[in-house]
């Protein structure tokens, strides 16, 4: 049974919680993201009851008063707004055929990050926002970017900046493709991996708010709100796909090829579980 579902019939406690590293659905499940969607959020919220709902975008600062004061200090002077800046221009920078990114995307691009990632019928996959961007560079003849390097954080935090506010508003078609791409992002989530042993539920749904060195762990609601971040321990900016690669790195793990389509599931998993947040980023993070 669904870690979520299950939870959703009985009293959520952290002890419930203790079996999220272990696969949470069965091939007899049926899939049900409406209710996994209660579940996930209700755990959230009972166990956070002074956090706003809102708030939880704000990662470790929703969790901890002093990691906030100091978040709200630094933040009189972001340390993204550069990657703004240059992802700005290179969004509006012709390619070379004359064309540019705005040409490959609804309303130009812009105010539309809360859309992302979307699950693509004609291909029968889920398209993150960092896929899309390599795919409009590849169509108008253009190399594409690494997608853990600057060039697609700068992109990816122009046009997070631009959706800043606007509501997560991630479908999940009636498509048995879909529905398997969201449960395969779930059981990835939960699936434990790695020397550590560690599933991203084991940080992100068992221990947000704890430390783990002196990093202070962020809830999985709203975890991807923020993205791209900039980190303090990188220096600088890092996508979504960094940040995957990073975490099974931590664990010890292998990590995967960034964008893979498990990847991309689990993107698309987290994101619909924020349905209804408020775009964040570009965010910071110690």
């Amino acid at each position: 049974m669904k870690i979520f579902r299950a939870i959703a019939s009985v009293v959520v406690t952290i002890a419930a919680l203790a079996i999220a590293g272990a696969r949470p659905a069965t091939a007899a499940d049926s899939i049900d993201p409406d209710a996994d969607f209660k579940a996930f959020r209700d755990y959230f919220t009972k166990r956070f009851p002074n956090v706003p709902l809102n708030d939880f975008v704000n990662g470790p600062y929703s969790m901890d008063a002093e990691l906030r004061k100091q978040w709200e200090a630094i933040d009189d002077f972001p340390p993204y707004d550069f990657a703004i800046d240059r992802g700005k221009q290179m969004f509006a920078t012709p390619f070379k055929n004359g064309k540019t990114y705005g040409d490959c995307f609804p309303d130009n691009g812009v105010g539309i990050r809360q859309n992302y990632p979307y699950f693509d019928l004609q291909s029968g996959e889920v398209i993150t926002l960092e896929l899309a961007l390599n795919r409009c560079r590849e169509t108008n003849g253009e190399e594409p970017y690494s997608y853990v390097k600057d060039e697609m954080a700068s992109l990816t935090a122009y046009m997070a900046f631009t959706s800043r506010g606007k509501p997560f508003d991630i479908k999940i078609p009636n498509d048995p493709r879909a529905l398997a791409a969201y449960q395969k992002g779930e059981e990835y989530f939960y699936t434990r991996r790695g020397q550590l042993n560690f599933s991203c539920a084991s940080c992100h749904v068992q221990n947000p708010g704890n430390h783990i060195r002196t990093e202070v762990l962020a809830p999985a609601l709203g975890i991807v709100a923020a993205m791209p971040i900039y980190r303090s321990e990188w220096n600088g900016m890092g996508t979504m796909s960094r940040r995957l690669v990073t975490c099974n790195r931590q664990v010890r793990g292998v990590p995967l090829k960034p964008q893979d389509e498990l990847y991309r599931d689990v993107e698309y998993y987290l994101s619909y579980m924020s349905n209804g947040l408020p775009v964040s980023g570009p965010g910071a993070r110690p």
